[in-house]
């Protein structure tokens, strides 16, 4: 089993910063991407922002340049830090990371439970 622990969410004002923070614990072999997603209500979940094993990185047209990505391959940690923010950024964020949990399964999705963030005044 893995789990995802998510952290660094809540209420910011407009134009303030924020940095989530998602680490990965369990059975864990092998993660390829890490990333977030976010949910604002009524809406479905959009991708936020991804980093790959390699390195790479894809962000919603949305948030370039004002979100960053990173991941701690040493702790299975993936991060991203949020700055400018926007009341639109309002959203329940989640992480996910792709993981096999030996040599022998195949890749699968996990999920973080979602963290709150609000940008209001």
């Amino acid at each position: 089993q893995v789990l995802l622990m998510e952290s660094g969410g809540g209420l910011v004002q407009p134009g303030g910063s924020l940095r989530l923070s998602c680490a990965a614990s369990g059975s864990i072999f092998s993660i390829g991407a890490m990333g977030w997603y976010w949910q604002a209500p009524g809406k479905q979940r959009e991708l936020v922002a991804v980093v790959l094993s390699d390195g790479s990185i894809n962000y919603a047209d949305s948030v370039k340049g004002r979100f960053t990505i990173s991941r701690d391959n040493a702790e299975n940690t993936v991060y991203v830090q949020m700055n400018s923010l926007k009341p639109e950024d309002t959203a329940v964020y989640y992480c996910y990371a792709v993981v096999r949990t030996s040599k022998y399964t195949t890749w699968r999705i996990y999920w973080g439970q979602g963290t709150q963030v609000t940008v209001s005044s």
